[in-house]
């Protein structure tokens, strides 16, 4: 008899795991307790395989050998729970993927920026004519690449809920961007546990692996000390020139890459993405690039023509002298106070949402110097409202994006920026980031 997979959840990852495992010969059972979409119910009815949604029937799941749940799944679920009770595995689809791929593998996590990396790094590889797939949290499903596409290498993405079901997986070059406080509800409120998690990036690597981070977080650098990381430890620094292999920034202005004693140089102003945070993710992805031998003139000229993601600092439009930026996907502090560093000209700032236990204080400085408005885009403000009052004159409210453009358009002058990087969920007025992302794009094209 075949081993029984079971798969909870049937977005991206979920179906992609499916498709794998029937291609491997597996019983499989796809169970999703919400409506599944319909683009996703055509890919499991070709492929012949099984499912429910709107319900998980529970006899259907406890007789697998293996569960492969997705990321959006907590642990503390009472299904996740009762299966652990009963020693069913349950994994990630990165983690299952991974036992079918000979491909080498480079991994990038972090609380930011690690979206812009991934992308960054998957470009620079496809531009050296490498065949090379793009999963994890962006692009397509990697257990389904690696079921029809059978690439030589994979960037991925990888959120501290993928990394928690991952066991035996092993990335080949493993990048730790940094770590910040974010979704802390799903690690008991324990910083330590978030961070451990985002750790496991390095786990199962051998001395022939590489492991990059970046030497100016201090949370970083904390946890690679009790962690030790076996692999090769490759920092990058925009505050110190460091020695051996590593990057960092010379007299402000030169990025340095030292990889096998050859040495890579950029200047930032060559750099298509501007901002501080974005000279260490041209950094990180600089050297995950040079591990696997991309050449030099790749790399740079790869920095100079790179567009980033849909709702990832997106120009829109500047209209009578006003520009707009969607930042929709900054969803917590951190995210919003990169986006703001960025900023060089006046900013009215569109911000709120669904509030993941926000500490504001670390805007306050930037808020003071760049942000002349406020505009809250809300179904609760008070603690925007509270936690700025005093530090900007101007701060109204909006309930739709239509509203939250127009009241900046009205309070915007030429030369101004309105910036939407809401610093918050989406949940409570938009479906996910990107629909809000795209009632903002559409509310300004209708200006």
């Amino acid at each position: 008899m075949s081993k029984r997979i079971v798969i909870l959840g049937s977005g991206e990852s979920g179906v992609g795991a499916a498709v794998l495992a029937q291609a491997k010969g597996f019983d499989v059972f796809v169970s999703d307790k919400g409506a599944i979409k319909d683009k996703y119910k055509k890919q499991l009815a070709e492929n012949n395989i099984p499912f429910e949604e709107l319900q998980h029937t529970e006899e259907k799941i406890i007789n697998a050998s293996e569960v492969i749940k997705s990321p959006g799944i907590p642990d503390k679920a009472d299904l996740v729970k009762k299966l652990r009770s009963l020693n069913i595995p349950v994994i990630s689809e990165i983690e299952f993927a991974g036992r079918y791929t000979n491909a080498k593998k480079i991994c990038i996590t972090g609380s930011n920026g690690k979206t812009t990396t991934t992308l960054l790094t998957h470009h620079i590889l496809q531009k050296a004519g490498y065949n090379v797939g793009l999963g994890g949290n962006v692009g397509k499903s990697f257990a389904y690449q690696v079921a029809k596409e059978n690439h030589d290498y994979y960037v991925l993405e990888l959120s501290s809920f993928q990394l928690d079901g991952m066991y035996d997986f092993k990335a080949d070059v493993a990048v730790l961007l940094n770590i910040t406080p974010d979704h802390l509800d799903r690690y008991e409120y324990k910083f330590e546990n978030y961070a451990l998690s985002k750790l496991r990036i390095a786990q199962n690597q051998t001395a022939a692996d590489s492991f990059i981070y970046c030497a100016d977080d201090e949370a970083t650098l904390e946890y690679v000390n009790k962690v030790k990381p076996t692999g090769k430890m490759i920092p990058f620094s925009i505050n110190k020139k460091l020695e051996g292999d590593a990057a960092y920034l010379e007299n402000e202005t030169q990025i340095i890459i030292n990889i096998n004693q050859n040495q890579l140089i950029m200047t930032i102003d060559q750099l298509a993405l501007q901002g501080k945070h974005n000279v260490y993710n041209a950094m990180a992805a600089s050297i995950a690039s040079r591990i696997v031998d991309v050449r030099k003139d790749v790399v740079r000229e790869s920095m100079t023509d790179f567009v980033n993601a849909e709702h990832r600092l997106e120009f829109v439009a500047t209209i009578n002298g006003i520009e707009f930026i969607n930042d929709s996907k900054a969803t917590n502090v951190n995210s919003a106070w990169y986006a703001l560093e960025t900023m060089d000209k006046p900013v009215v700032w569109i911000a709120g949402g669904t509030d993941k236990g926000n500490d504001y204080t670390q805007l306050f400085e930037l808020v003071k110097a760049k942000v002349k408005a406020i505009v809250c885009l809300g179904e609760d403000n008070s603690k925007i409202i509270e936690a700025f009052s005093g530090v900007v004159d101007v701060i109204v409210e909006a309930k739709t994006a239509k509203e939250a453009v127009a009241h900046s358009y009205q309070i915007g002058k030429k030369g101004d920026v309105v910036l939407l990087s809401p610093a918050c969920a989406s949940f409570d007025l938009f479906e996910n980031y990107e629909d809000r992302g795209m009632q903002f794009k559409g509310a300004v094209r209708g200006l």
